[in-house]
């Protein structure tokens, strides 16, 4: 046992201060070098392109298109992810704080790994709200990821593992927006499908044999399942948002939040339904309320701003409530048993498997793109069927939207074995079996909080 402990060092006084230190220290020097404000955000730019386009108006400016939908977006990864997995009794601290550990690097990371790919212009990465947007993005699948690890690592291997996860996707994003030139409005399959199943490889290399023992600290109690509820409504509430952000000016924002708004309202019924139906005395189960209840806005992202129409959106809510629940009921203990992964916030269920539907989804609606629905201009503007596109067919890019499918699982699962055998190296103060799903490991916690003596809320 003592040689256990060795080996599980959980000290951060060194560690966690000299990663944090000198990687913000590296942001800093690496902003100097590339970053630069976009035209609409640099004064000279922006007169130049005024002058350029004969724009009359700085209203005119993306920031008024984008801002709106960047708060929402930023609202969901920090406070959305963050309380939704503050379900733990014992966790709380580290559900919040880990989250916004990784958040506040990734989207730094992330200005700069999607800004060399998509942005660069003259040895220099230009930035403008757009950019804001995508790196929260890229930062969502990552806090995707985290949720099959909540509890069992520490704060130096969740920065490690933003490191290289931001990396990864920015270079699948790559993939799949610029060489297959897929539409994903809502990342079912860039930021969903990618961030579940590379938090599930993670965490079956790191599969805890004794995780067993702490049982009873991966429950929740009524006021922490309470405080994960904020996170859903936060999440529920924002997710046209979410899917509608980077999607084309007028139509196509508009269209996809409206059926974003539609799957998400009738995931609430299946969700609800399937919890009653499988529980004893039809008794609602609140894990179930607080994570598939979500799934329809995960499975409609891919095809929100395609002409999916309102009610094809309610029959991918519909579906999704009751996969997510299903899964939840009976996937979830499968999955630790026979192929041991260990999988605390249950993302396969709110992310992976409504990801794959979603991808699915965009492929069928892909495909069946027709003049007669879209107009023929709409269908070139709908799927930027231009320059080396122009010749592309909407039955031709269904097929590359189901390649995206294979693409995102492809690199999630080969990533995600990666950086789990980074992750198991020993000197990243990851705690003991015994001591998982405990902030008093890495935070300070009162003894009064240790004791379990807090009034309920």
């Amino acid at each position: 046992m003592e040689r256990i402990q060795l080996l599980k060092n959980t000290d951060m006084r060194w560690r966690l201060p000299l990663v944090c230190l000198l990687w913000e220290v590296a942001m800093v020097i690496l902003f100097g070098i590339f970053v630069r404000f976009n035209p609409e955000a640099d004064v000279a730019g922006w007169e130049k392109e005024k002058h350029e386009k004969n724009i009359t108006s700085d209203a005119e400016n993306d920031f008024y298109f984008r801002y709106p939908s960047f708060q929402d977006v930023h609202v969901m990864i920090f406070v959305g992810f963050g309380f939704l997995m503050t379900f733990l009794q014992r966790y709380g601290f580290g559900a919040v704080g880990f989250n916004f550990l990784l958040a506040a690097f990734g989207i730094q990371w992330a200005l700069l790994m999607q800004g060399w790919l998509h942005t660069f212009q003259h040895g220099k990465i230009l930035i403008g709200v757009e950019s804001l947007i995508d790196a929260d993005f890229c930062v969502g699948s990552v806090c995707i990821a985290f949720g099959a690890l909540l509890g069992k690592v520490s704060p130096v291997q969740v920065l490690v593992m933003t490191l290289f996860q931001v990396t990864l996707f920015s270079v699948n994003e790559y993939i799949l927006l610029d060489l297959l030139h897929i539409k994903d409005a809502g990342g079912s399959m860039s930021i969903h499908t990618f961030g579940a199943y590379f938090g599930l490889t993670v965490t079956a290399i790191l599969y805890r044999p004794n995780l067993e023992q702490t049982k009873e600290k991966q429950e929740s109690v009524y006021h922490s399942d309470l405080f994960a509820m904020i996170g859903t409504l936060f999440l529920w509430m924002y997710w046209p948002s979410f899917n509608s952000a980077i999607s084309s000016h007028g139509d196509g924002q508009h269209r996809a939040a409206i059926n974003t708004y539609c799957s998400l309202a009738a995931c609430v019924l299946t969700s609800v339904a399937s919890s009653s139906l499988l529980q004893k005395k039809g008794k609602l189960n609140m894990v179930h309320i607080q994570n598939a209840t979500l799934a329809g806005g995960v499975a409609v992202g891919t095809s929100a701003d395609m002409m999916l129409t309102p009610y094809g959106s309610l029959i991918v809510g519909f579906i999704c409530g009751i996969v997510s629940t299903f899964g939840f009921v009976y996937l979830t203990p499968f999955l630790e048993s026979r192929l041991h992964i260990q999988d605390t916030c249950g993302i396969h269920n709110l992310h992976g498997m409504p990801g794959i539907i979603g991808g699915i989804v965009g492929a069928v609606t892909a495909a069946a793109a027709t003049e007669g629905v879209y107009g023929k201009e709409g269908l070139i503007r709908a799927f930027d069927f231009v320059g080396d596109y122009s010749a592309r067919t909407p039955s031709v890019q269904g097929g590359f939207q189901a390649a995206g499918i294979a693409v995102s699982l492809g690199m999630a699962l080969a990533g995600g074995a990666l950086v789990g055998g980074i992750l198991k190296l020993p000197f990243f103060g990851d705690p003991t079996d015994e001591n998982c799903f405990e902030d008093n490991v890495y935070w300070e916690v009162s003894a009064a909080d240790l004791l379990g003596k807090i009034l309920p809320l």
